[in-house]
């Protein structure tokens, strides 16, 4: 199946082709490499505040270009009530990923009608999921990187939900939910966004590849037949979802609920928008 994002005003995918898309975050508009944008572009003159020019490395790497000046410290964006602070990044991101919106909606829509909910958001970046999720009850965000957890407060900060109850936490994410396991601890619902390789805290390596299935059964048994939700994105690897789902499908055997896999979009602004890919996920839902 499907997610689509379809933009909304603090973010458009304004066109994309040839190997790239350009966007627009607030009043600033920026072009980044997408190798899965194969076709042409349909504007003749991109306009843009900067550009991620990519190095010679297929893992990442590059330098901003910029055309503009924009403000060193970022700028404010929203979405619904979540407010959070933009800014081009050496990953060639702004601090946050615009294809996540779908998710964020679905999660919620599997809280409807909670407000002591208990969920747990794992490699949770600068937390804006986390946000999205804290009016249905208590999160915990867990993520490696001192940076964007620090990011992740002052978005709070910015939403006006630092009274939230969110337990921000910097950590990393397998070896947390391993000790949430020992506790017995349970959540209603976890989503998960690890990425192709990382580093913990003290210097831990993760590889997906090799940690995912370990991880994914410490969620399961974070989760009863009672949770709501559980979400897997995975960004750039050689994948299918139909993978992903096969392990979930494995994993979640004995609860209630639907398992379905497929890949996250954002729609082209305009007629006939074309859909852009940038993910794979799996998910578990129990709405009941």
């Amino acid at each position: 199946m499907l997610m689509v994002g379809e933009g909304w005003d603090s973010y458009r995918l304004l066109d994309s082709g040839n190997d790239r898309k350009l966007e627009q975050f607030g009043p600033y508009a920026f072009i980044r490499p997408e190798p899965q944008a194969m076709w042409t572009p349909r504007l003749s003159d991109w306009d843009a505040a900067g550009e991620f020019l990519p190095g010679s490395d297929e893992d990442g790497g590059g330098r901003w270009h910029m055309s503009q000046d924009i403000p060193e410290d970022g700028w404010r964006l929203c979405w619904e009530e979540a407010h959070f602070n933009a800014q081009p990044t050496p990953f060639r991101h702004l601090q946050f990923f615009p294809d996540m919106a779908p998710v964020w909606e679905w999660m919620r829509a599997q809280l409807d009608g909670r407000d002591d909910a208990e969920t747990l958001n794992l490699f949770g970046y600068t937390g804006v999921g986390s946000l999205a999720l804290s009016q249905h009850g208590r999160v915990t965000h867990v993520d490696a990187s001192k940076k964007s957890v620090a990011r992740a407060r002052d978005n709070a900060a910015l939403s006006g939900m630092e009274d939230r109850p969110i337990r921000w936490l910097v950590d990393d994410a397998a070896k947390f939910a391993a000790r949430e396991v020992r506790r017995e601890r349970r959540y209603d619902g976890i989503i998960l966004d690890p990425p192709k390789f990382g580093r913990g805290p003290k210097n831990e390596t993760w590889r997906l590849e090799e940690g995912l299935p370990s991880l994914l059964s410490d969620c399961r048994k974070l989760l009863d037949a009672d949770s709501r939700f559980l979400f897997l994105t995975v960004y750039a690897v050689r994948m299918s979802s139909l993978a992903l789902a096969g392990l979930v499908d494995e994993l979640f055997a004995d609860l209630p609920g639907q398992i379905e896999h497929g890949e996250l979009a954002v729609r082209e602004a305009g007629e006939n928008g074309r859909l852009l890919p940038t993910a794979i996920f799996a998910r578990w839902g129990n709405s009941g």
